[in-house]
């Protein structure tokens, strides 16, 4: 098999289909989180960093041409890709990494959210195991999509893209940081980023690679319990998903697959508990949104309980209650699961309001 040798090709290829992605899919985002995601993507190109802020006049001109081109590609298919002297389909990734014959470049695709397609191109920094699964570490981004998901596991590896988890660190710093919200302060302190009692944007600049380094740990946690959880498989969730993407059906599965990553005994909170890891902590509990904290009631009061002293113990149990109860909402949702494709769509649905939904107080009409 031969191989890639001149890049540039391979790569304008691949941000092409990022592009088409773009370009399909951006409409399952709210308007503040598209606006967050294309910011961010134009930092990107423009290789400035987190807390670069483009002028707004600059970012509203390329933002009103990303959409113009978007508008010419939409319906266009994805790219197949030069790759050992044939072309191969975006998802055929064994075979594109095997021709690239280059140890320093990781090629990636798959399905995120409501199943936007997802490609990248990076540069491999590190390889580490963690729990017996193998983990690489990618740096500069070569080719990416607006999504740009920093943590994922592909063909039983679990992948953390740095660049990414740079943005995502800082941009949740600065959206909470108004609220002065107490899990992320106690995480924040560890770290020497306060001067006189305030958040200090200079001394956050300087510990944020630090910070991103350290917390690293915390996302490859995640990722370990996302592979070694079978109570709720991912066959079964990109079934769901393949059959009500973008609704609150897909919203709860994920959800409680990913509280099922955190709390399983080699996951997350296990990690966080062995380690005693109480930054990581701080910081689990920050970005723990709505919904998965309504899945995971008995960890705010866990945590509210720890600060006062420090017993790790009550984040233990915590999590073993939460595991054995969305253990068992999985389990429904594997049996209403095997009907799909059997079963009307509408009698599937509402067997997921009756016996998933309502319990949890999120039935829909």
């Amino acid at each position: 098999m031969s191989s890639l040798t001149d890049l540039t090709p391979f790569i304008a290829d691949i941000q092409h289909n990022c592009d088409i992605s773009d370009a399909r899919d951006h409409g399952i985002y709210s308007m503040c989180t598209m606006v967050l995601k294309l910011r961010n993507l134009y930092k990107w190109e423009k290789n400035l960093q987190p807390w670069e802020e483009p002028e707004a006049a600059d970012l509203l001109d390329w933002i009103d041409g990303k959409e113009n081109y978007w508008a010419t590609i939409a319906g266009e298919p994805f790219r197949s890709l030069a790759a050992g002297g044939k072309r191969l389909e975006p998802l055929e990734l064994e075979e594109i990494n095997g021709a690239l014959q280059d140890e320093t470049l990781l090629y990636g695709a798959g399905f995120g959210r409501s199943m936007k397609a997802v490609f990248f191109l990076a540069e491999k920094l590190e390889e580490r195991r963690a729990e017996g699964c193998p983990v690489l570490i990618l740096g500069r981004e070569r080719a990416r999509e607006m999504a740009s998901p920093f943590a994922m596991v592909q063909d039983g590896l679990i992948i953390i893209r740095r660049e990414s988890l740079r943005f995502f660190l800082w941009d949740q710093i600065q959206e909470v940081r108004s609220s002065c919200r107490k899990s992320l302060q106690y995480a924040l302190q560890y770290y020497g980023v306060f001067r006189d009692g305030s958040l200090d944007r200079e001394l956050l600049r300087a510990k944020l690679d630090t910070m991103v380094e350290e917390e690293m740990d915390l996302f490859i946690a995640h990722e370990v319990g996302e592979i070694l959880q079978t109570t709720l498989k991912s066959e079964t969730l990109q079934t769901v998903i393949g059959h009500f993407p973008g609704t609150v059906i897909e919203f709860v599965g994920r959800s409680i697959k990913d509280i099922l990553a955190d709390t399983h005994p080699q996951g997350l909170l296990a990690y966080l508990v062995r380690e005693q890891r109480d930054a990581s902590l701080g910081f689990y509990l920050t970005f723990l949104d709505g919904l998965r904290s309504k899945l995971f009631p008995e960890i705010i009061e866990a945590w509210q309980q720890f600060v006062a002293d420090r017993d790790w113990r009550r984040i233990e149990q915590a999590r073993r209650t939460c595991w054995a109860r969305n253990s068992r909402i999985a389990g429904q949702i594997e049996e209403i699961a095997e009907t799909i494709g059997h079963d009307p769509d509408e009698r599937v649905m509402g067997r997921f309001n009756r016996e998933i939904l309502e319990p949890l107080g999120l039935a829909t009409p």
